[in-house]
């Protein structure tokens, strides 16, 4: 699989060696033009799900692929552009990225889970995966994206990266002005031995951000209701490419 200098079409998948990710100054261009109507969606998406929150989050202005490194250039926005943003097909402006670590286990099943219904991607059957925030600046403005994918599934699964191998090939696909980047990383568990730590986490929690895990054997099993990344990474797990660096 080679690198190049630009996206290529939807839906492939590369290797990329890293991402390069600031923070500038300034607002998000697409949230000074949407303004009103960034206003009016957020009414209805909060008078539709109450748990909702307005938090701030990163959104990029660019991302380019040069020579096999990701580049960004991010703006702070808050949640509800986020929201209005996706419901356009697609974005006049405006970037979104965001970075999934995708769990094995020991005998090769994917671990994949569905968010809980109080939270804004409800019913996604999914990888853990959201949108970057503070908590991922580092001190001198860049943005820790890879550790933006531990924290995560850390925090929905309660599985941690370190307790995994991470596969060396980092990977990047695109849909529609979305960017994600992922990882697999091995587990030294079987896939039951795997739902049923996530379970014990979700018992924990006082919300658990998901609902259900599942360990996903063949891409037979992706249906409609898998989220687009989903479906996208499986059939290329299981097809070999990301089976080549484990």
């Amino acid at each position: 699989m080679s690198t190049i200098n630009h996206w290529p079409p939807d839906g492939e998948i590369l290797a990329v060696e890293r991402v390069e990710m600031r923070l500038e100054p300034g607002p998000f261009a697409f949230s000074v033009r949407e303004g009103a109507a960034i206003g009016e969606n957020w009414a209805r998406e909060l008078a539709a799900n109450p748990s909702l929150f307005n938090g701030d989050v990163l959104m990029q202005e660019e991302v380019a692929l040069e020579e096999g490194v990701v580049r960004a250039r991010a703006k702070m926005t808050d949640f509800a552009t986020i929201l209005w943003w996706r419901r356009q097909s697609p974005p006049s402006s405006g970037r979104s990225l965001v970075a999934s670590a995708v769990p094995i286990s020991s005998d090769g099943a994917a671990i994949i889970i569905r968010m809980a219904a109080h939270t804004a991607n409800a019913g996604k059957i999914c990888f853990a995966a959201g949108s970057l925030d503070a908590s991922d600046l580092r001190a001198d403005g860049s943005v820790d994206v890879e550790g933006s994918m531990s924290r995560e599934l850390f925090e929905e699964t309660g599985l941690a990266t370190a307790q995994a191998e991470a596969d060396p090939v980092l990977y990047a696909t695109a849909l529609r002005r979305r960017h994600f980047v992922f990882r697999f990383f091995r587990f030294p568990w079987t896939a039951s031995e795997i739902c049923e730590r996530v379970a014990a986490h979700m018992a924990r929690e006082l919300e658990p951000e998901i609902d259900e895990v599942r360990a996903v054997r063949s891409p037979d099993e992706v249906t409609e209701d898998f989220d687009p990344l989903s479906r996208l990474i499986l059939p290329f797990f299981f097809g070999g490419e990301g089976r080549m660096a484990g």
